[in-house]
């Protein structure tokens, strides 16, 4: 099994990810939540770039990614899950949920100190909310990411098909909830019990910092719910929302350059949780 995942992770990866996409931008075209404030192609093209270039970088800076830490950890027996010799039906769950938990801690963390604030603005300064914003992430702010998940998968000893099982969820419900789709009020809300849907997660990208400091899960609901965190919609209303940060109106200032340079010579508006800086609540 393991070896069958090291020879065609990538393919379940890619493939999932281009039949996710393409079926999201069909969605999008055919029935908008919201419409569209910049030009689609010049937006999409930027977006869609970070993913080769990221891609690109993990494959340089990291010789194994988080499934090939899991084969090396699945090997040698490290990690909890393996000292407990759990069997599949519960080790496989019980790590995609920690996972999940972990990458929403990690989200909190990057809206919380200042140099990974510096990072992720890159992902917020988007002035659409579409699909393509669930790719948009600065590569160093991506190699974070995954060397965290690996420090996790060797700790925990995550079994390898719960690591992929996790990176083609994760890949498919960022595509997903960053969707500028509509769905029916009463499907959102039975949805957005058992997974985050792209009306919860835009009140993540608002303009408000007391918007943007919530819904921060990516695949399910519950940790937002759990921790405090949970926003059900934004104040003035998913159509009339605006969306992006107060700092990067200019779509000139928003190229593939500007945005690599971004976390390095433009300035961070004030980072959302410092307090100091938070502006009023909008439903206040």
């Amino acid at each position: 099994m393991q070896d069958w995942l090291a020879v065609h992770e990538p393919g379940i990866r890619l493939s999932t990810f281009l039949s996710v996409l393409i079926a999201m931008m069909i969605w999008e075209v055919a029935s908008p939540r919201r419409q569209p404030s910049q030009s689609r192609d010049g937006r999409w093209t930027a977006n869609l770039l970070m993913v080769a270039i990221n891609t690109g970088v993990l494959r340089v800076v990291f010789p194994i990614l988080a499934v090939g830490t899991a084969e090396v950890a699945s090997a040698q027996n490290w990690g909890l899950l393996h000292a407990w010799a759990l069997p599949p039906w519960i080790s496989v769950p019980i790590a995609v949920l920690a996972l999940d938990c972990l990458i929403y801690g990690q989200h909190v963390l990057f809206h919380s100190v200042s140099p990974l604030w510096r990072l992720h603005m890159m992902h917020h300064s988007d002035l659409d909310f579409d699909t393509t914003t669930g790719v948009r992430f600065h590569p160093i702010e991506i190699v974070i990411s995954m060397g965290i998940k690996m420090i996790a998968v060797l700790v925990l000893g995550l079994p390898p098909e719960a690591v992929i099982l996790f990176e083609v969820l994760l890949n498919g419900t960022s595509l997903f909830n960053h969707g500028n789709v509509r769905l029916p009020d009463g499907v959102d809300r039975v949805l957005r019990l058992f997974v985050v849907t792209p009306d919860m997660h835009r009140v993540h990208h608002s303009i408000y910092k007391a918007e943007t400091n919530s819904n921060f899960g990516f695949n399910f609901p519950w940790w937002d719910r759990l921790f405090g965190t949970y926003r059900a919609q934004p104040a003035t209303g998913h159509t009339e929302m605006t969306i992006g940060l107060e700092q990067f109106r200019e779509p000139s200032r928003l190229s593939v350059y500007r945005l690599l340079l971004m976390p390095f010579i433009d300035q961070t508006g004030g980072y959302p949780i410092a307090r100091k800086v938070q502006d009023p609540d909008p439903s206040e």
